[in-house]
């Protein structure tokens, strides 16, 4: 994870170096530098820069396996535990009992509520992230760009490439990392990669020379613009730097892509199973030693120390917590707010935009 986060840095560094030198570039020079004019490129350029960099598409996580999501729901580490002392269960009351006190209730209810968890873990994830994936299907965002011999038409954000001549207009997302030839009344809102909640005017040219030609955060010139913001007013016609995984954004998006941060839940979890787990190695020998040496019989003393163990475990516990998390989703759902993992429920508080939402 280190490493990915080194390596991201690195390429946006690099990313941020060239965003920079075309933004203290003359227009007439940035279009040479992209092979490109005022009427576009032609149809056959396209083509040939979509094949060498691609879609203009961020990398995301791809979806995991079934086998890898029906792992997830039913193993954690409370879960383990609860195999642990099922299986402990299978010899203290089943193969070292006599056959007419053989009782297997124990084991049939830790795996009752075990499979109960699990399975109501998967269908809910399972439903959230077919929910969720039909709702991408369902939207279609486009751009109008200028095409040599064509003109002016609208294509979809996916098939932006390095050179290409957009019009912007309020209310349009900004398709790529872009350099500013034109502007009308430009107000841009940066605040899913700033924070900064106030809109930013935009120029064609870098207004305060001296101040922002030595500035080496091209988040900070005013003659960029980028992925993963959008126009609030005004308009404006630029040219296409970077795409996809090359924007700043994207470069963003790919070093939180792998390893799911650890939630609320699960820390909350492991600190229980663990304390758990000490206080049975405590519980369990103080059993066994008062029996063993009250009663002389050693075996009938680590039985029953063992039954003690499973005792202190709250088999149904993995359950009540898995169907008050679906509970949670269900409820968010009706809000129509998609909760691809139950898990992260945890990490929802009264104060989140999420429970203020108003269709």
């Amino acid at each position: 994870m280190r490493k990915n986060i080194h390596n991201a840095h690195n390429n946006m560094s690099s990313i941020s170096e060239k965003l920079v030198s075309f933004s203290k570039m003359e227009i007439d020079e940035v279009l040479k530098k992209m092979g490109t004019s005022y009427r576009g490129l032609n149809e056959a350029m396209v083509n040939e820069i979509r094949d060498e960099y691609g879609s203009n598409e961020i990398s995301y996580e791809k979806r995991e396996s079934v086998f890898k999501r029906i792992f997830d729901a039913f193993i954690n580490p409370f879960t383990i535990v609860l195999f642990v002392l099922a299986f402990i269960s299978v010899f203290t009351d089943v193969l070292l009992v006599a056959s007419e006190e053989r009782d297997l209730t124990t084991v049939i209810i830790i795996f009752s509520m075990v499979s109960v968890s699990g399975l109501l873990h998967f269908i809910q994830e399972t439903r959230s992230n077919n929910a969720a994936e039909k709702l991408n299907a369902m939207v279609h965002t486009t751009v109008a760009v200028e095409h040599d011999g064509i003109g002016r038409k609208e294509i979809p954000l996916a098939d932006i490439v390095p050179g290409d001549l957009v019009y912007l207009a309020a209310g349009d997302m900004i398709p790529a990392d872009v350099r500013i030839i034109q502007a009308k009344d430009l107000f841009i809102s940066q605040s899913s990669l700033t924070g900064e909640s106030e809109p930013i005017e935009k120029y064609s040219a870098l207004v305060n020379q001296t101040k922002k030609a030595l500035s080496s955060n091209p988040l900070d010139l005013e003659n960029l613009a980028f992925m993963g913001s959008n126009v609030v007013s005004g308009s404006a016609i630029c040219i296409v730097l970077t795409t996809g995984d090359n924007t700043c954004f994207g470069s963003m998006a790919k070093s939180i892509t792998g390893k799911r941060v650890e939630t609320s839940f699960d820390k909350g979890i492991n600190s229980v199973s663990w304390l758990l787990i000490r206080f049975m190695m405590f519980m369990v020998p103080i059993v066994l030693f008062i029996n063993g040496f009250t009663k002389g019989n050693w075996l009938e003393a680590f039985l029953f120390a063992l039954s003690v163990a499973v005792g202190l475990t709250p088999e149904m516990l993995p359950m009540i917590v898995t169907t008050n998390l679906a509970k949670g989703a269900v409820s968010m759902a009706k809000k129509k707010t998609i909760v691809k993992h139950l898990h992260s429920m945890q990490n929802f508080y009264p104060s989140y935009p999420c429970y203020q939402y108003r269709s």
